[in-house]
């Protein structure tokens, strides 16, 4: 329990040493700067390797992020914890590159959706999958197997399928950062939910992707 005359900043030495990074970070101490590099570089590279192909790009987009940050730390408030203010930074820099790269060719979403007879019932019956998908999730083998199935969905989809079910942004955040609507949000989340279904679907009956 907080005693008389003890803040609750002196009770959270984690926060109470953000506090201190920061301070020097605005002061211009370029130790400071090396120090926040250090501390999330790699988790902001985990990050925007999610979102971009190519190493190079991540790489720059995380540069770009921390460019950003530094930039702006005056308006970073302390109301959530650096690495979570970060963690946003760099997720909208890794979209600002994808957004700025010309446009590669890419697989139709439509060939990775189940297709449907005229009665409404599937031309191929869902499978029952060997292994369930939090299982798969939770094997480190496997999870690599779901990182790659992602990385083949159209760009389009797999954006939404990141910024809401890895990132676990609302619709209307994952609307306003991709600058579409929120039921546009909601249709390519279920198409993409679909198609890494179909991309997985060998994998899961136990065969090898």
């Amino acid at each position: 329990m907080e005693t008389a005359g003890t803040s609750s900043l002196e009770l959270d030495p984690a926060g109470a040493d953000e506090v201190r990074l920061i301070e020097s970070i605005r002061a211009g101490d370029d130790a400071a700067f090396s120090d926040v590099v250090r501390r999330f570089g790699g988790r902001m590279l985990a990050v925007a390797r999610r979102f971009l192909h190519h190493e190079q790009d991540a790489q720059d987009a995380v540069q770009d992020a921390f460019l950003s940050a530094f930039k702006s730390i005056d308006q970073f408030q302390g109301q959530a914890r650096l690495g979570t203010w970060l963690h946003r930074i760099v997720v909208n820099a890794s979209l600002m590159k994808l957004r700025s790269q010309r446009r590669r060719p890419e697989r139709a979403i439509e060939d990775l959706l189940p297709k449907f007879k005229e009665d409404g019932h599937r031309t191929d019956a869902a499978t029952v999958w060997a292994v369930t998908f939090d299982t798969t999730v939770a094997d480190h083998e496997t999870r690599e197997v779901v990182r790659r199935c992602i990385e083949n969905l159209p760009e389009s989809h797999r954006t939404v399928l990141l910024l809401r079910d890895i990132e676990e942004r609302s619709t209307e955040e994952t609307a306003e950062l991709l600058g579409i609507s929120p039921g546009a949000v909601k249709t390519r989340l279920h198409r993409a939910r679909q198609a890494l279904r179909t991309l997985l679907d060998p994998y899961m009956r136990g065969a090898t992707v």
